[in-house]
């Protein structure tokens, strides 16, 4: 049997302005927590998969005045990345058109290097580790932080909402992804011979009913509309009938006085070893 091609193998969840903007509200402070306190002024640091630069604007902001080059395979989220870096005054963030896996910077660059949510998305994870370690400086610091889906959380589960984290999971192996990456970041940096490895692990909560009406919109917007659909079906991992079953449960768990929700993350900080 021959196997679906993925519709997106670079980032299974896209480019819609309902993700832009999921994606616009990750800031350094709240996403970037366990690499901050390594960053001082005058580094020169790499976030690659920046999207649209909302962690490195917070990045560029800790090295002020060293340097933040941000690189994305996508140039809508390049584009938007230098408007929100040139509105908040980040004259150190440069950004670039560029894949991690081959990225356009001599080697021994940079003092730092930061991905968020981005090897998930990536084939080959040690290619693009083993890139990032080029252009990284003997000592210098590398972190991760990406998502395990299961463990993450719809609370409560009524009917088959566990199962959304499955069918999602399950797009994101279609794509050639890694779903669960963020638990095994340690081996994966080990294996790249990164040394001084730290993991730690969080979640994305969502409790407050403005928290909570934002996640379902994001659940409805874009795990629930029909391009999404379309992709499950085509993968063979759920059935319209399933998604039915979503929708209704999500529609019950809005209403909800103790809706909870929470995304699960490991995290990784290690070092370059020094020659």
């Amino acid at each position: 049997m021959t196997e679906p091609t993925p519709a997106a193998p670079d980032y299974t969840m896209g480019f819609s302005d309902t993700i832009v903007q999921f994606l616009r509200r990750f800031t350094a402070e709240t996403h970037a927590a366990h690499l901050l306190p390594h960053l001082k002024p005058g580094l020169r640091i790499l976030d690659f998969g920046c999207g649209p630069g909302s962690i490195s604007v917070g990045l560029a902001k800790a090295v002020e005045p060293g340097e933040m080059h941000g690189i994305d395979v996508e140039q809508s989220q390049v584009e938007l990345a230098r408007s929100v870096a040139e509105a908040g005054g980040h004259g150190n963030a440069t950004f670039h058109v560029a894949d991690v896996t081959d990225l356009p910077f001599e080697d021994d660059f940079f003092d730092a290097a930061h991905g968020h949510a981005i090897l998930s998305h990536v084939p080959d994870t040690g290619a693009a580790l083993a890139e990032v370690k080029r252009v990284l400086k003997p000592g210098g610091i590398v972190s991760s932080r990406e998502a395990i889906f299961e463990c993450s959380f719809f609370a409560p589960g009524f009917e088959i909402m566990g199962g959304a984290w499955d069918v999602f999971s399950q797009l994101v192996t279609a794509d050639d992804g890694h779903p669960n990456l963020g638990k095994d970041l340690k081996e994966r940096y080990l294996q790249a011979g990164f040394t001084d490895v730290r993991p730690t692990a969080s979640f994305d909560i969502y409790s407050a009913p403005q928290e909570i009406a934002y996640l379902h919109s994001v659940v409805q917007d874009w795990f629930l509309s029909p391009p999404v659909i379309e992709a499950a079906t085509t993968y063979g991992v759920a059935t319209k009938m399933q998604f039915d079953g979503l929708s209704r449960a999500f529609a019950r768990w809005i209403e909800h006085p103790a809706a909870f929700g929470g995304i699960a993350h490991g995290e990784c900080v290690a070092r370059n070893p020094r020659e």
